[in-house]
């Protein structure tokens, strides 16, 4: 198949994917506007390295079932400060220690479409 062609059926299937998501994501109205652009950003930057259904990738899959024998306050601590001599980055730029305390605690059980 013309590489061209496969190039553009894979940015329509990768399009309409993320705009499902965003969809999805915004109509959860349990959600503030601000955990909105946290599952947001779990999704598409976390999940660049864990997977963008966080089954795992270049990072471990953080679904609840591969989570649970993990403190939520060492989890919520790995997502703001990261993990020094590995992939993991700090979020500490871009969200605060209660925002990593809700990203976790959400991962622990099942984290928001």
């Amino acid at each position: 198949m013309n590489p061209e062609v496969v190039r553009a059926r894979v940015s329509a299937l990768l399009f309409c994917f993320f705009s499902l998501s965003t969809v999805t994501v915004l109509a959860d109205e349990s959600l503030t506007p601000r955990q909105r652009e946290l599952v947001r950003m779990v999704r598409q930057d976390c999940g660049s390295c864990h997977g963008m259904t966080l089954q795992g990738g270049l990072g471990p899959a953080l679904l609840p079932a591969d989570l649970k024998d993990k403190p939520v306050e060492g989890l919520a601590a790995t997502i703001y400060q990261g993990r020094p001599g590995t992939a993991m980055p700090p979020w500490q730029r871009f969200l605060n220690e209660a925002e990593a305390q809700w990203i976790a605690e959400r991962l622990m059980t099942e984290f928001p479409q």
